[in-house]
């Protein structure tokens, strides 16, 4: 994975310290024009992969690096799913069945229809959560995304629930059809990760908010801090700018000096914002020679 992984939380109105900003931001992106413009400065700086949400705007952003790959040919997808809101927006405006038709994977409707009625009628959970995944994947048809995520939404509701061979599910699903490598998003690293050492999943790829604040750390910072120096996984860091509440350079330091974190997730609305984070990362890890 890349030190640097650009985010789309702006482009869809999150913000987790000021809703102004985040309907601010929902305004300004919801012409395409604007989310390229943006991309293609994260592009430009250097940054290869967007770890984005399948978001039904997504398909958009998709759509045109598919039809363009000579302006992005190393352009890198990191898809997130589900997202949750998409599927209840589309039952509220075209029903049931219109919904099933509009996420349903091209590999036709009553192939996917028969395998899922098969997998509710014996109550077949394989089968319910690989149609999710394929149904999610159909955007990102043809483009490069050798690293898929299971959202925290989903994640944390099966650890609360206990569900944990889910994960074992979503694991296998990814690495057979896809080629790719699972990863999951928690809002709880320490709790996730004893439920995948307890299924045999190793050294897995985990994101989660990890920041020097300690901000939206759910388990605690000694838990975060621990499992960071003793447990072998990869190691995604979200929100490590803590929503704007610690300076670019001091919080970049402290990720720095935690040695097990592979990547750094973050999102950024201007050309000026996603330059000084590229320079610093640059800085930080991989600093001149001295002569």
């Amino acid at each position: 994975m890349d030190r640097l992984l650009f985010g789309d939380n702006q482009f869809f109105g999150v913000n987790h310290m000021s809703e102004e900003k985040a309907r601010s931001q929902a305004l300004r992106f919801q012409d395409i024009e604007a989310v390229m413009s943006v991309l293609d400065d994260a592009y430009d700086s250097g940054l290869r992969t967007f770890m984005c949400t399948t978001h039904e705007r997504v398909a958009g952003i998709t759509d045109r690096i598919r039809t363009d790959p000579a302006r992005y040919p190393n352009f890198v997808f990191y898809p997130c799913m589900p997202y949750a809101h998409k599927y209840a927006n589309a039952v509220t405006e075209v029903g049931m069945l219109g919904a099933l038709k509009r996420v349903l994977p091209e590999e036709g409707l009553i192939k996917a229809a028969l395998r899922g009625g098969k997998s509710l009628a014996r109550k077949d959970v394989d089968g319910i959560i690989t149609l999710l995944v394929d149904a999610e994947m159909k955007m990102f048809h043809g483009l490069q995304t050798p690293v898929i995520f299971l959202q925290n939404v989903v994640v944390d509701l099966l650890l609360g629930l206990g569900f944990d061979e889910a994960f074992r599910i979503f694991d296998q699903h990814v690495r057979k059809r896809y080629g790719a490598v699972p990863g999951f998003i928690t809002m709880n690293l320490p709790r996730l990760l004893d439920s995948l050492d307890g299924i045999g999943l190793e050294n897995p790829i985990i994101c989660s908010n990890i920041n020097k604040i300690g901000f939206r750390m759910a388990g605690g910072m000694p838990g975060y801090e621990q499992a960071l120096r003793e447990r072998q996984f990869r190691a995604i860091a979200m929100s490590v700018f803590a929503s704007g509440a610690i300076a670019p350079r001091e919080a970049l330091e402290w990720v720095r000096g935690q040695g097990n974190i592979e990547s750094i997730v973050f999102g950024a609305s201007s050309a000026a914002h996603i330059k000084s984070t590229v320079r610093l990362v640059k800085e930080l890890w991989n600093p001149e020679p001295v002569a």
